[in-house]
């Protein structure tokens, strides 16, 4: 705790702007400029400007950057040195760092972990503690993660499969164990997007969602994760750019930047005493609407936010706050912010060293796991029978979309050889067809083609056909009724791990345990 400070430097602890690692060398030295001068309490990375603007602009593109990890390392450790007091690093990292950072560890996605039916909880916080020391290790202190938003809306274009699932109860439980597998890695985390991002149909990157449910409906669904949060001593909570009129007075207004949501619903009606951190302040739901800058700053903070996140008017913000903000309010989220510093390690600093992560280990996991969620939807499996046609070359395997030999399909080849019948081959009796799914968000047809689907369709109806599906398990209200396959086998991950663990399955050497995590 550092008594000495001014009111407009302990302001500026509330600032967590965005730190990019793919940037340009002026970039990174105007940053440095800003920590020194500016004195903000943190920083929050991302891997570069083009992969944000990705989300903004629809594209898909996938940048191949090598050196990231190393990148952050140099950087962190870089920014650190030119603050004086030490920063909290922030990053959001829902499945891990590979999110952000390439080369790193993937854990499964949570729609997947919402599959596990035996030990939920205790694999998720399990997995969680793991995604945990991989980002202590990188010099990360807080993670903007999990979501504790309920999947109730398939076509969501922002949630999805960032979501444990569609009933409350289950999100609750999953949601509060990832929390905990974090916290018990000495990682920060925070639950979101409160009030509950889960039932819209815009993306708050672009637009500004609205959630039309009645106060009664809201507390039994998309509150229901945060309450039980509170009630079981969750200490952050990220707030989103969605307007909810049944908890605002009626007004279309974003729960970030709505008193009514943040402090009186929040905070004094439901309990929680913790620190409130905004979603990204530069996403258009309300990036556009003050054209004044740093007045989107001080509406955030009025409202109730303790931590401004991404904002893109840090020294406007900070004086904004300091002409208007009551004393006390500017006092309280300074002495949270320096306490979660405390807790987290952060005042004690050290010079990070780029981590080597146990690759062998991390599969071996991936494959537990993957055989914990394996989901058989649809159908039976009778692996006497497949290896019997696949001996005697009428078993057929076509992969979707066409590409290079999947994992599935190499060890099915080490399996039958030659025997394996091609798709043009009419004699094969039953096919194999594995779908490895594009995306994860539901635009354009999870990525998947249009004429590929049709084709699927085609070739399930002219003979026996057992679908695994690679991906998102909500892609599967694009096959069409799935009574048309003999088998519909849900894989939920295309991890080399899951392949295998489905190949055994169909060989009959693993039953599928899981469960689906989402209404269809």
């Amino acid at each position: 705790m550092n008594p000495t400070l001014t009111n407009r430097q302990k302001i500026a602890q509330i600032f967590f702007p965005a730190a990019f690692i793919h940037d340009t060398e002026e970039n990174h030295q105007a940053l440095e400029n800003l920590i020194r001068k500016e004195e903000i309490g943190g920083l929050t990375f991302f891997h570069s400007r083009i992969s944000a603007a990705a989300n903004f602009e629809k594209r898909q593109e996938v940048l191949n950057v090598s050196g990231t990890l190393e990148k952050l390392v140099e950087l962190i450790n870089r920014y650190q040195e030119a603050s004086n007091i030490p920063l909290i690093i922030s990053i959001d990292g829902e499945f891990g760092l590979a999110m952000r950072i390439e080369q790193t560890p993937a854990y499964p996605f949570a729609i997947s972990l919402g599959g596990i039916s035996q030990e939920g909880e205790k694999q998720v916080e399990e997995v969680h503690y793991k995604m945990g020391l991989d980002l202590k290790s990188a010099g990360i202190h807080l993670n903007l993660a999990p979501c504790a938003d309920v999947n109730t809306n398939p076509s969501n274009p922002v949630i999805g499969y960032r979501s444990f699932g569609s009933d409350p109860n289950s999100v609750a439980r999953l949601a509060l164990a990832a929390y905990k597998g974090l916290k018990k890695a000495g990682i920060g985390a925070c639950l979101k997007h409160f009030p509950g991002h889960g039932d819209t149909h815009v993306d708050s990157h672009l637009g500004l969602p609205v959630v039309n449910k009645t106060k009664q409906e809201l507390v039994a669904e998309e509150l229901y994760p945060f309450q039980y949060g509170i009630d079981h001593d969750v200490e952050m909570i990220m707030v989103g750019h969605l307007a909810v009129p049944a908890l605002s007075g009626n007004i279309e207004i974003s729960a970030s930047i709505s008193r009514d949501i943040i402090t009186d619903l929040l905070k004094n009606e439901m309990g929680f005493k913790g620190l409130v951190i905004s979603d990204a302040l530069n996403m258009k739901a309300v990036a556009n609407l003050f054209p004044n800058p740093g007045q989107l700053e001080w509406e955030a903070f009025q409202a109730g936010n303790d931590i401004l996140c991404f904002s893109d008017h840090v020294k406007e913000g900070i004086q904004f706050i300091l002409e208007r903000g009551k004393k006390e309010d500017i006092e309280s989220a300074y002495q949270k912010i320096q306490d979660l510093k405390q807790q987290l390690g952060v005042l004690e600093r050290k010079t990070i060293e780029v981590p080597n992560f146990n690759w062998e280990n991390h599969d071996k996991f991936m494959e537990k796991l993957s055989k914990e969620f394996l989901c058989q939807l649809e159908g039976e499996i009778n692996p006497i029978k497949i290896r019997d046609l696949g001996e005697s070359g009428n078993l057929g395997l076509r992969s979707f979309p066409s590409g290079p030999t999947t994992t599935f399909e190499t060890l099915l080849h080490e399996a039958f050889g030659r025997n394996l019948a091609e798709i043009s081959d009419k004699k094969s009796e039953l096919l194999i067809i594995p779908v490895f799914v594009p995306s994860a968000k539901p635009m354009n047809h999870f990525g998947l083609d249009k004429n590929d689907l049709e084709e699927i369709q085609q070739l399930a109806h002219e003979k026996p056909s057992i679908l695994y599906l690679f991906g998102n398990p909500l892609a599967l209200r694009q096959f069409g009724d799935l009574s048309i396959y003999s088998s519909v086998i849900l894989a939920y991950q295309s991890f080399d791990a899951t392949q295998r663990v489905a190949v055994k399955h169909l060989m009959g050497e693993w039953k599928a345990i899981g469960r689906l995590s989402v209404d269809l």
